[in-house]
């Protein structure tokens, strides 16, 4: 009996045995065998092709660019004439009686202003209509520079490019102005007087020079008015000092 549990036992040993030994040897899964991740898979570089060339054409140069334009009224005058500083030098005084602004609204004195600018800034066509001025009481047409109600330097004198009386004769005006007009506006500065009323400082340092830059070329009159920094005033003999019309110069079309 001994012997035959002992057999019993000892083969019921070597079955476990075996089964385990059976079970190890047993491939594993597939799934249950972890493995690295994948490295994920990296999208080829693409390239876009090179924009189309721009079509340029340097003869655009000498069409019209830029547009502005003023609506000329007593009203945008800085004071009434009879508000001149004594100071104020004889050529810059009235010479025959003045109307308010009031009065000269009511009479119907207005303009209307226009600049065209070249795109390459080689030079600006100004067209200007006037009504209820009689122009020979006409006596001095400027673009000035400065900011609304200011009494700015003088950029340009219209009567270095034009005669100013036989152009304005029909109380339509047109010039055009290059840069040589903005410089003959300053070299004809006579004076301390002559320094501060012509020329248009340009805000930034220069390389050629020390002294404070005035504008001199069609490109810098543009960013003038670019910035809002221009007016036309026409003036009268009985509104010589302040002006009988003024109007700020803005983009065509921007009120």
């Amino acid at each position: 009996m001994s012997l035959f549990l002992c057999a019993v036992l000892l083969g019921g040993c070597d079955s476990r045995a075996e089964a385990r030994t059976s079970a190890e040897s047993q491939p594993t899964p597939a799934a249950a065998v972890a493995t690295p991740a994948a490295a994920p898979a990296t999208a080829a570089p693409t390239t876009s092709p090179a924009p189309a060339s721009p079509a340029l054409d340097p003869s655009r140069g000498a069409e019209i660019g830029a547009v502005y334009e003023a609506f000329m009224t007593p009203h945008q005058e800085g004071d009434e004439e009879e508000n001149t500083p004594a100071s104020t030098p004889k050529q810059f005084r009235s010479t025959t009686p003045s109307q308010s602004r009031a009065e000269r609204e009511a009479a119907g004195h207005r303009g209307h202003g226009q600049l065209r600018f070249s795109n390459d800034f080689s030079r600006v066509f100004i067209d200007v209509k006037i009504e209820g001025i009689d122009p020979k009481t006409i006596n001095m047409f400027h673009i000035h520079c400065g900011k609304p109600g200011i009494l700015g330097p003088i950029l340009v004198d219209f009567s270095h490019a034009t005669d100013l009386q036989s152009n304005i004769a029909d109380s339509m005006f047109s010039v055009e102005i290059r840069n040589e007009h903005l410089t003959k506006t300053v070299e004809h500065a006579h004076g301390l007087v002559g320094a501060f009323t012509t020329g248009c400082i340009i805000p930034s340092p220069s390389l050629g020079a020390i002294a404070p830059t005035k504008v001199s070329t069609v490109a810098g009159m543009a960013q003038l008015a670019r910035d809002g920094e221009l007016y036309f005033n026409l003036h009268t003999t009985g509104q010589t000092y302040f002006g009988d019309i003024r109007g700020q110069i803005h983009p065509a079309g921007a009120h």
